[in-house]
């Protein structure tokens, strides 16, 4: 298995990249999200990738991001008649904590959006990942929308650690503004946490 590669970025396609290893060129295959994160050709690039073994070829698929490829990699191992070409649009189509975000809060409109991705997969797309993806999800996908300034960041590390305890998300969301709103800007994850708790006790 080839799991990464490292070396000079020969030429750069939004889907597609050659990457010069030792002398050795690979063709591989991204999405438009990792085709943004990548240097000027000439410039030394390290390729997350995952190979696809089919009868007629060995395929390289390539990612700027360890949460792209492993995204990439519960689509195609997860949901059924979705290979991998489709799960290159689904990355291209929208960012990691965006597409968690829609699988989480049942999203299908915005799934099918997504060249290569009809109703009825989206549909699928939902049933089958939602329990995997997790209900801290869609706190993190609003979190991503608002652009993660310190403050969000702080309000989003509350959350997410009282969904862990158990909190649905409505109620985890509403108990941090709360508790932020009395305890005021200055509170730590950990105060705004404890205050949740002593309310909900």
């Amino acid at each position: 298995m080839i799991t990464f590669l490292k070396g000079i970025l020969v030429d750069a396609l939004p889907t597609q990249i050659t990457v010069d290893v030792g002398g050795v060129g690979y063709d591989v295959l991204i999405p438009l999200s990792s085709f943004d994160r990548l240097p000027a050709p000439g410039k030394e690039v390290h390729v997350l990738t995952h190979l696809a073994i089919r009868e007629d070829a060995h395929v390289l698929y390539g990612f700027m991001s360890a949460a792209e490829r492993e995204m990439f990699r519960l689509l195609i191992n997860t949901v059924s008649g979705i290979g991998p070409k489709i799960a290159l649009n689904v990355l291209s189509g929208m960012n990691v904590a965006m597409f968690r975000g829609a699988v989480a809060g049942g999203d299908v409109k915005a799934l099918s959006q997504i060249s290569g991705v009809g109703k009825k997969t989206a549909e699928r797309i939902v049933v089958e990942l939602r329990d995997k993806i997790g209900a801290s999800a869609a706190w993190e996908a609003s979190s991503e929308q608002r652009g993660k300034s310190n403050e969000d960041q702080k309000l989003n590390d509350a959350a997410l650690a009282l969904l862990a305890l158990g909190f649905k998300q409505n109620e985890a969301h509403d108990s941090v503004r709360a508790a932020q709103a009395m305890l005021g800007d200055t509170a730590t994850v950990e105060d705004l946490v404890r205050a949740c708790l002593k309310k909900g006790s």
